[in-house]
């Protein structure tokens, strides 16, 4: 099968903002768990030391900053029905929008296309807010609501034609999404595709319900794989990615940031509950994986775990992991195992895809980074001889001569289990170089003050980049961007240059910059102005 290169990325998750403020994140071990802020909820109501009816027993999560902040005018959206929509569709729409300028495609140039959007959603919350008074309801609650509506917005918006799906699969959500758009595209239904998924948690009622499952870790953390598991710790994030097949993304000069070379999802059927996972399926969807992207197991070097800190769903993942790379041979190497969600806890239908962009900007920065709470592997663990171990330090993960590969797993609550194979990025020749000389930067916003903003963030990414990538920088912004009515231009030879501007005059780009081979970059993405809206500020 053609390899699906993923050419854009972006995301919000606890603690940052954007793929390198999560790298910066994993990279430096951080923990992005806090106690719940208060305007989620009031914790003193909700919170009881020891399970108890009605009550949680944990306090910790991980939280977006300014969940209720939207930009509402950059997508042509009224206040009032800014306000009845889920924070989860309006945090789609921006992260979809960055990711999109990661990959050097400006919404309104795919619009009218083939492009799909598969979106993993599952949580209500904000609907059962808005229910709790029925006096606020309005007739915008309906679309601003439905699960459904958080891919097809995206779709209405930017106009694309491609399939649109919302999928729920409750954990798995994400990554099932991103196996959907590998198969659209390899189908021929999509020529491009937005996947991934969205999570926040808006209401504490579904906290305490895991609480009374017995499933949240009353100190807040997810100890994946450790002898002190005691469960996970719910959390929020975004995250999207932009693929592309391969040969279409080599054509039209992408930034490939790493193939997904193969995907598979499955089911538990019947086991020992409806909640209890399978070993068996989950050695199934994994060999599945393998043989469709043409790997055997003994080539991985890392995969990134489920790994909740569940107690018995560790060590069923571990178990099931260990069977596939014992029985292809590969007993007698070594393979790191990890999980995100020792930063920044489950993001339930996100996580999926929080574990595929770990693996993306590992592969890239190539390095490992390290596993957080884990201090002794459990004791059902300790007496197996496995090529598994998890790492707590930050390790070199070169290539050594050959592609580098990961698997990503990802198991759903009622039994829908997916994994994702992994390839790091073929480096690919140039042909032919841009011509030296001077070159035009252009810079926009829809506002003066986010132009500032843009050419701040512009100024320290253009500290650190290659002055080799001048060219290719420059092509970006004018051929990979949107334009806006506040703008200005860098000039110059090279990339140390002064603002000017630019008058807000069109300028046919692709005419100036045609007849060399120039590639897109990712690059300092838009900044939005975002105002506080929900549903309880709506005006009578």
């Amino acid at each position: 099968m053609e390899p699906i290169a993923v050419v854009g990325m972006s995301c919000r998750f606890p603690g940052a903002n954007g793929p390198d403020a999560l790298w910066k994140l994993l990279y430096d071990g951080t923990d992005a768990i806090t106690e719940i802020p208060p305007d989620r909820w009031d914790v003193r109501r909700w919170y009881a030391p020891a399970p108890e009816p009605g009550k949680m027993y944990t306090r910790w999560g991980g939280f977006l900053d300014d969940a209720d902040c939207f930009d509402a005018e950059f997508f042509g959206i009224s206040a009032r029905e800014a306000n009845f929509m889920d924070p989860q569709q309006r945090v789609v729409l921006e992260v979809a929008w960055e990711a999109l300028e990661d990959a050097g495609l400006p919404p309104a140039g795919i619009g009218g296309s083939n492009t799909g959007v598969f979106i993993g959603v599952s949580n209500w919350d904000y609907n059962r807010l808005m229910c709790r008074d029925p006096a606020t309801m309005d007739a915008y609650g309906s679309t601003g609501t439905i699960l459904a509506i958080t891919a097809n917005r995206l779709s209405y918006l930017f106009n694309l034609r491609g399939p649109s799906l919302a999928i729920d699969t409750a954990c798995s959500s994400s990554l099932v999404a991103v196996h959907l758009a590998c198969q659209s595209l390899r189908d021929g239904e999509s020529d491009l595709a937005i996947a991934g998924g969205v999570n926040l948690i808006l209401a504490p009622e579904v906290t305490v319900i895991l609480s009374q499952g017995g499933l949240m870790s009353p100190d807040g953390r997810c100890k994946s794989f450790d002898a002190s598991a005691n469960g996970y710790v719910r959390s929020e994030g975004c995250g999207l990615v932009i693929l592309q097949r391969l040969s279409d993304a080599l054509r039209e000069g992408r930034t490939i940031h790493a193939l997904i070379r193969g995907s598979a999802t499955n089911q538990d059927g019947q086991t020992n509950g409806l909640t209890a996972p399978s070993g068996s399926a989950q050695q199934r969807v994994i060999r599945r994986a393998l043989t469709n992207a043409g790997v055997s197991a003994r080539e991985l070097s890392y995969v990134e775990a489920h790994g909740t800190g569940t107690r018995l769903g560790d060590i069923i993942e571990w178990r099931a992991l260990n069977a596939v790379l014992v029985e292809d041979g590969a007993g007698d190497q070594s393979c790191v195992v990890g999980s995100i969600k020792s930063n920044i806890g489950h993001a339930e239908s996100a996580s999926g895809i929080a574990g595929l962009l770990k693996v993306i900007l590992a592969l890239k920065h190539e390095t490992i980074p390290p596993n957080l709470h884990f201090r002794q592997m459990d004791a059902h663990l300790r007496r197996e001889r496995a090529p598994l171990f998890v790492t707590t330090d930050l390790r070199p993960w070169t290539d050594g001569g050959g592609p580098r590969f990961a698997g990503v797993s990802s198991f759903g609550i009622g039994g829908t289990n997916a994994h994702v194979i992994v390839e790091s990025a073929r480096p690919v020749p140039r042909t032919s170089a841009p011509p030296p000389g001077s070159h035009m930067l252009p810079i926009s916003s829809a506002t003066l003050h986010g132009l500032h903003a843009l050419v701040q963030r512009y100024e320290s990414f253009l500290a650190e980049a290659d002055e080799r990538l001048s060219a290719d920088i420059a092509y970006t912004a004018a051929c990979g961007r949107s334009h806006f009515k506040h703008r200005a231009v860098l000039r110059g030879d090279s990339l140390s240059v002064a603002q000017q501007y630019l008058n807000g005059e069109t300028i046919d780009w692709r005419a100036l910059y045609a007849g060399s081979e120039y590639r897109f970059v990712p690059i300092p993405t838009y900044v939005f102005d975002r105002k506080r809206y929900w549903f309880d500020e709506v005006e009578p």
